[in-house]
Formats: C-alpha cells, structure tokens, sequence
C-alpha cells in the first residue's frame, strides 16, 4: 500500500495554479541554462588547484594544513 492518493483522487488544479507551476518550470529551465552558459563561459584556470576549491570554507587548506585569513 501507499499513502500516495492516486492521480484521480485529486481534486483539479484551478488554471491559476497550473500558470504557476508552468511559469515555475521555466523559470528552472532558464536558470538551469543560465547556469550552463555561465560555465562555458568561465575561462579555464591555468597553474590552479588540483581538486576542490582549497577556499570554499573560508580559510585555505593545503596538504592538509589549514591556515586562516
């Protein structure tokens, strides 16, 4: 058994709702392409670091020294 209702057991969505959750899924198809233009777009890093970003939680690691800034 399952304690999902079944598609006929809903009510209908009134048109409103159905403009929002449209408008909503293009909204995800544009910032999902926003996104995928904007990382082709970004230039590749020449001598960078190998890995993660060593500065993604706000001090830098290296080799597993950890220094603040």
């Amino acid at each position: 058994m399952t304690d999902q209702p079944s598609v006929s057991d809903r009510k209908p969505l009134s048109p409103a709702a159905q403009r929002a959750l449209a408008e909503a899924e293009a909204r995800r198809q544009a910032a999902a392409a926003h996104a995928k233009a904007a990382a082709k777009a970004a230039p590749k890093e020449l001598q960078g670091p190998k890995g993660p970003e060593p500065t993604r939680y706000g001090d830098w690691e290296r080799k597993g020294i950890a220094s603040d800034f």
